[in-house]
């Protein structure tokens, strides 16, 4: 005797409980699947309906899976991750890549990227397109449903895959000709007792302390001074003004080093740090548009 089919799940309704497991919210669910959160509640009471169980526990502040919804995903997360990788590789294959990468990085990272990477990612791959959040604040790119994040190589969490994208960088404290010829420059980082230096709030809204590394010393000091700035470009500009000594990265003060607007001090206790790398999740499928954004941050770093 025949017994009558289920009716089956469809591909939306199974990314639908997927994007709500990873993020545990039907908020950022719905933010990442384009679809308003009534919406997804209503694919959510589908899909339980036509599997005849239970698969969210919801509550007003959480979502969590049920027993079932656990197992469910542990058996479709393989076979999903399968399928979209069988599908953009047969549309890489005939040039046609398509998606959204989303990436989060600091507004350094970010503006790295748009001059050495994207105008030729975005020729080579017109399929696909690059949504770019520049944030100082270190975010988890996985909760937040990004799939790739641009750090210092010293931030990058340990259980992410990095890849290179720019070489060392490091630190410079700098001051501008006329802040050095009212005040003598200082020789050790313990001379910036004496300086008005140009102090930096984090986004976590803590100050930065200063960190500088001779040989095998290295020190962190929390600089004095009465002008507290967050943002990078604002220090520099300051310091250009005469207005106390900055610690910036080199690159944004490259072009006023150049042309002697700033003056570079305690060049020996700046030694070199890791630069900016691309990383990513190897717990989860890896699209072909980030493999291939990888692809390209590999050729340009090498």
């Amino acid at each position: 005797m025949n017994t009558p089919s289920m009716n089956k799940p469809t591909l939306a309704e199974l990314r639908a409980f997927m994007a709500i497991a990873e993020h545990g919210s039907f908020r950022r669910a719905a933010d990442l699947l384009g679809i308003t959160r009534s919406s997804l509640s209503h694919v959510m009471r589908g899909l339980e309906d036509r599997l005849g169980a239970r698969l969210l526990h919801r509550t007003t502040r959480s979502v969590s899976l049920t027993e079932t919804g656990e197992r469910l995903l542990k058996r479709i997360d393989p076979l999903m991750s399968g399928l979209d990788a069988a599908l953009e590789d047969v549309a890489g294959e005939q040039g046609r890549l398509t998606g959204e990468l989303r990436i989060n990085g600091s507004e350094g990272a970010i503006r790295l990227l748009l001059r050495n990477i994207v105008p030729e990612f975005m020729t080579r791959y017109p399929g696909v397109t690059l949504d770019l959040v520049a944030e100082g604040k270190l975010v988890d790119i996985v909760g937040q449903g990004f799939d790739a994040g641009i750090r210092l190589g010293e931030a990058v969490p340990r259980d992410m895959i990095a890849v290179r994208l720019s070489p060392d960088l490091r630190f410079l404290a700098v001051a501008s000709p006329d802040y050095i010829a009212m005040y003598p420059a200082p020789e050790t980082p313990d001379d910036l007792a004496r300086h008005q230096c140009l102090r930096q709030r984090l986004p976590s809204g803590k100050r930065y302390r200063w960190e500088f590394q001779k040989r095998a010393e290295e020190v962190a000091i929390d600089v004095p001074g009465n002008l507290t700035l967050d943002n990078t470009q604002l220090m520099v500009e300051a310091a250009e003004d005469g207005l106390g000594i900055a610690y910036v990265p080199e690159d944004y003060a490259r072009i006023a080093l150049k042309e002697g607007r700033l003056i570079a001090v305690l060049e020996d206790w700046c030694p070199p740090v890791p630069g900016l790398f691309l990383y990513f999740s190897g717990n989860r499928h890896v699209p072909a548009a980030l493999r291939a954004l990888i692809e390209m941050v590999r050729e340009k770093s090498g």
